[in-house]
């Protein structure tokens, strides 16, 4: 049946569709289950390690832009070191959350259905990511949660952050999904996430030779 759904497509993409009419249905599903658990895996492996956060650029997670005025003034006081602790922390907390999601997107890609495998195949460099986004976002938030609390509220500064920023959501100056701590660590632990698995993505697609088994080199070869 997949194969038959991609062949659809022969109208407007008849080059991915030859290609990939070539492999069983079988071969199709196997090829892309092991090229998306090898994206997972390399993203949690990356971010789930000391400075998986802390030292990347591109996922630190910073405190809020709206709080930016507040650390300003906390290193004008002497209180810096306070500042530089609580983002560490944040930071800490992610790396450590992290870990948690592999189970969860492993099982999301035993679940992907036909039309999942059909969209994912056909669609655009990070259809894949959107995939595990949609269908693990809310079960990782769930997991993240506790793990960042606990190791957030170890910091006496976090607290003061709640409190601040409980002030500043009541006037709109923050954003609510952001007024505790912990709520806006865990969306930015996820944010990282997927972005370094939408990286993952975005480089088995250019360079299908990097897939670490045959049948997924070939399966991506043929959509390249």
């Amino acid at each position: 049946m997949l194969i038959r759904l991609l062949a659809a497509f022969s109208l407007v993409a008849p080059a991915f569709a030859a290609d990939l009419s070539s492999f069983t249905n079988k071969e199709a599903a196997a090829g892309l289950k092991d090229a998306l658990t090898q994206g997972a895996d390399a993203a949690v492996a990356q971010l789930g390690q000391l400075d998986g956060f802390l030292k990347n650029s591109k996922v630190k997670i910073p405190l809020p832009d709206n709080l930016k005025k507040v650390e300003k003034a906390m290193r004008l006081m002497g209180m810096g070191n306070q500042a530089d602790e609580l983002v560490t922390t944040m930071n800490r907390a992610a790396e450590a959350a992290v870990p948690e999601a592999q189970t969860l997107l492993v099982d999301a890609v035993k679940k992907m259905t036909v039309t999942d495998a059909k969209n994912i195949l056909t669609g655009g460099d990070n259809a894949a990511t959107q995939y595990f986004r949609t269908n693990t976002q809310k079960q990782l938030t769930e997991k993240f949660l506790p793990i960042v609390k606990e190791a957030t509220d170890k910091v006496g500064l976090a607290q003061q952050y709640n409190d601040f920023a409980a002030t500043g959501a009541q006037f709109g100056l923050v954003k609510e999904e952001d007024a505790k701590i912990e709520s806006y660590v865990t969306s930015k632990a996820l944010d990282g996430l997927y972005l370094i698995i939408g990286e993952q993505e975005r480089a088995l697609r250019k360079d299908p030779v990097s897939a670490t088994t045959s049948l997924a080199k070939k399966i991506f070869g043929a959509i390249k």
